[in-house]
């Protein structure tokens, strides 16, 4: 079943990111299912941490990143919008180079809540976390 409010677009979901956060640490919008979104982040100098591993606050970034655009993806922009209101993340594997690619599905699609489960594989499809996103769904102010 589809659930998008209307067609996606991996370049424009891709270009306002730009100057975020994600963009920063190169994740990549890359993939658009009915029910599902899929980005991928490099594992480098940018998402290590002093190990020379994949930080877990990176990869929370990733399924916040994923969650909270698939979220407003399925809102009316005139009238709604979404902000995160909790995540949390089992981090099972680590990775230390190539890529990390996240999956996110929903959970719930609510009227004022959606739920999402964020899966993240690395480049030989091995779970490295599993992670769930809440995200409030708020009313645009009115003009």
């Amino acid at each position: 079943m589809r659930i998008w409010h209307e067609e996606i677009s991996l370049d424009t979901i891709n270009e306002s990111s730009i100057d975020t956060a994600a963009s920063h640490v190169g994740i990549e919008f890359i993939e658009a299912g009915d029910n599902y979104l899929i980005a991928r982040m490099p594992v480098d100098n940018r998402t290590r941490q002093k190990y020379g591993i994949l930080n877990g606050g990176a990869s929370c970034l990733l399924a916040e990143s994923l969650g909270s655009h698939a979220s407003s993806l399925c809102l009316d922009p005139d009238k709604e919008h979404c902000v995160g209101l909790d995540i949390n993340a089992n981090h099972l594997r680590s990775v230390s180079e190539g890529y990390v690619y996240g999956t996110s599905k929903p959970i719930h699609l609510g009227r004022s809540t959606h739920v999402w489960e964020i899966i993240i594989r690395d480049d030989r499809e091995r779970m490295v976390c599993i992670s769930r996103l809440t995200m409030m769904i708020k009313a645009n102010p009115k003009p």
